[in-house]
């Protein structure tokens, strides 16, 4: 079994009723990680990713290893054909098996260059942990996807919705960097696989690739589309289309969620998948208030990986 996306899950009522379970008693099943090795691979910074998966290997009883790759270990050619003369002094394709032959199951971490779309949008890096380690391999987000963020966002909303098909935004808000679509299309992704009214709302240019956008409605009016929200959910994010791939187009802080947008909402939660820029993508009033779940939404990470690890350790 891997786990790149929300295909790779089922359905999702039945992974989100797996992971409140385990939430409930989260060392139920410690038997199942004995003298199992997790190997987390770091190609990028991480917080929350690498201390809430973690956590989870633990819960489920597993010993762990951790590699902040390009930091800890020698630099990674990741590209086939290249002359190695330059600062990275090891190639992919033999690090991958050797560091498989250490593990049971392994969690790659890697972000989009936003240079090359094609490069990006086909997943290089961790589509080569699945070609060659020969282990089950885990997103821990790659260059288009951040799935245990989304299935965390999942669980969140499903813990503190008051309807069965709440209205869901994901709106674009400003950031002074250029930033990765793998969030938002992960969410985009996640949310269209469910029942909720879902809604897109962004300035024009920002446009996600089809297959993530999926059936959501966008609306490029962020007030019209915050009117009767029940969950927003900012994130900043790069363009997507044609030359501008990977540029910021606009710093508009018009777009910032403050407390006038959140009052057309329909009392709606504020999500952020963090860190977040203050004051950037929300101002602080909204970000502290008793309808912010951004604390519980990131609690959910240990739980989302937690169920995740548990289907690969069945599964092995």
């Amino acid at each position: 079994m891997n786990f790149l996306s929300v295909n790779d899950i089922g359905p999702l009522d039945a992974a989100v009723k797996e992971a409140l379970e385990i939430k409930a008693n989260r060392f139920a099943f410690k038997h199942l990680g004995e003298n199992k090795t997790l190997l987390m691979l770091f190609f990028n910074s991480s917080l929350r990713t690498r201390l809430s998966t973690q956590k989870a290997a633990m819960n489920l009883g597993m010993n762990v290893m951790v590699l902040d790759v390009n930091q800890g270990a020698w630099k990674l050619e990741t590209e086939r054909g290249v002359v190695m003369d330059g600062d990275k002094v090891e190639h992919l394709l033999e690090a991958i098996p050797v560091m498989a032959s250490y593990c049971d199951i392994i969690g790659v971490r890697a972000f989009a260059g936003l240079k090359d779309k094609k490069e990006d949008y086909e997943e290089r890096v961790i589509s080569q942990f699945v070609k060659y380690s020969g282990r089950p391999v885990f997103s821990m987000e790659a260059a288009t996807r951040h799935p245990l963020q989304s299935f965390a966002d999942l669980i969140t909303i499903e813990e503190f919705k008051t309807k069965p098909r709440p209205k869901i935004v994901l709106t674009w808000a400003p950031h002074p960097r250029a930033l990765p679509q793998a969030v938002p299309n992960s969410f985009a992704e996640w949310m269209n696989a469910t029942g909720y009214d879902f809604v897109i709302t962004h300035p024009e240019g920002y446009e996600l690739a089809p297959e993530f956008a999926g059936n959501a409605r966008v609306d490029y009016d962020q007030a019209r589309a915050f009117e009767g929200a029940d969950f927003i959910y900012a994130k900043n994010w790069s363009a997507y289309s044609g030359p501008n791939y990977g540029r910021v187009l606009s710093t508009d802080r018009s777009w910032t969620v403050d407390s006038a947008k959140m009052a057309l909402t329909d009392n709606a939660f504020f999500m952020h998948c963090l860190p977040v820029r203050r004051n950037m993508i929300v101002t602080d009033d909204v970000i502290e208030s008793p309808r912010s779940i951004v604390i519980p939404e990131a609690a959910n990470r240990e739980i989302s990986a937690q169920t995740v690890l548990k289907r690969m350790l069945e599964s092995l």
